[in-house]
């Protein structure tokens, strides 16, 4: 009993100053996805990425990376082929991304065509704009980053 109320006033004292509590945690930076650097939309890949500035390259988007998604363009069909992220390992020169799998009968271009894993992505950095997909038949060029000007 004696300890449990020695321990009960110091409790209080630092629950009495939240600043104390806080100061840790905003010291602490904040940790992204290891593929925050992809966020965004690509063009290329297919085709050598000409325009990478304004409507031009939002028009020409042939990959879009997100937190939990990757969309891909399809060459046969209008829709984007989408692909829920399993796990991003961090490689070398760039990233591996691991996709779920999905179920049934899989639809035409639904991965990359990289080393004949459909739910394997891997990305090589080339620049801060620019990456290539090893591997990956589908996407045999450079895919550079679409930006606003």
């Amino acid at each position: 009993m004696l300890r449990r109320r020695s321990f009960l006033p110091a409790l209080s004292g630092l629950l009495a100053t939240p600043a104390i509590l806080a100061a840790p945690a905003l010291a602490q930076p904040r940790q992204g996805p290891p593929h925050e650097w992809m966020f965004g939309s690509w063009t290329g890949g297919i085709f050598p990425a000409v325009d990478t500035e304004g409507p031009g390259c939002f028009g020409n988007v042939a990959l879009i990376v997100m937190r939990d998604l990757i969309m891909r363009v399809s060459s046969l069909d209008y829709a984007y082929r989408q692909r829920a992220i399993e796990s991003v390992a961090v490689t070398p020169d760039g990233l591996e991304f691991r996709l779920i799998p999905v179920g049934g009968r899989p639809v035409p271009e639904i991965g990359f065509g990289c080393d004949g894993n459909p739910n394997l992505l891997r990305v090589s950095r080339r620049g801060p704009d620019e990456v290539l997909l090893p591997g990956c038949v589908e996407f045999p060029g450079a895919l550079r980053r679409c930006k606003t000007v």
